[in-house]
């Protein structure tokens, strides 16, 4: 009889792949972030479950995986929805990464480090801003914010940080505040350098500038 592997895996059984729900997450959320499905689409475990052909649970358990990342939200009356972040809602989340991105900075800083993948991010904003991709740009402006956390070599900042990134993502997706062609990349040049020299001021500034600017892009200011 032979013997099984050393390593206890199973000759002739394929790795397993992505759970189902996994899957239906990815694709709900890839659809959400691109815009397709706007802020308060319903999302119905029913309609889920027969057009992608997987289980009302299997439906069920890709929502709740949204749901904890703030993309989707339970309403009385209403069902499971794509997420709409009203003002205060903005500026708490502001708030929160704010915290988040201070202290990671902070120990950044105290590391005596340059973020690895924070000019690359940079050089991708300035060419997406440049090519007037608006997806792309986001996706650049994540990463600037990202390679700043991520540097601080805490796994419980970075988890918790990019909680936020989806909403944020989100929202930015819908509402493009004015900035003129290169602007949010100079400003976020600036940024690194100030953040880096000073956490806490530059992050508060920088956060509580781009608040007011989603907010009078949100009323076409």
């Amino acid at each position: 009889m032979p013997r099984p592997p050393r390593d206890g895996s199973v000759r002739g059984t394929a790795a397993p792949g992505p759970r189902a729900a996994d899957v239906l997450a990815d694709a709900l959320r890839a659809r959400i972030l691109s815009g397709e499905l706007a802020p308060g689409t319903p999302l119905r475990e029913e309609e889920l479950s027969a057009a992608h052909g997987v289980s009302r649970h299997t439906a069920r358990t890709a929502l709740a995986a949204l749901t904890a990342e703030r993309l989707a939200t339970a309403e009385p009356y209403r069902g499971m929805r794509v997420s709409l972040l009203d003002d205060d809602a903005l500026i708490a989340l502001q708030q929160l990464r704010c915290a988040l991105e201070t202290e990671a900075v902070r120990i950044v800083r105290e590391r005596g480090i340059h973020p690895p993948g924070v000019d690359d991010a940079l050089d991708d904003l300035d060419r997406a801003e440049a090519a007037g991709d608006w997806p792309a740009t986001l996706d650049a402006h994540a990463r600037v914010h990202l390679a700043l956390v991520d540097a601080a070599g805490s796994p419980r900042i970075a988890e918790e940080y990019r909680r936020l990134d989806g909403e944020m993502h989100l929202l930015l997706t819908h509402v493009r505040p004015a900035y003129a062609p290169g602007a949010l990349t100079r400003e976020h040049r600036a940024y690194v350098v100030e953040a880096l020299r000073d956490p806490e001021r530059a992050v508060r500034a920088h956060l509580a500038h781009s608040t007011r600017a989603i907010l009078d892009g949100r009323r076409g200011a």
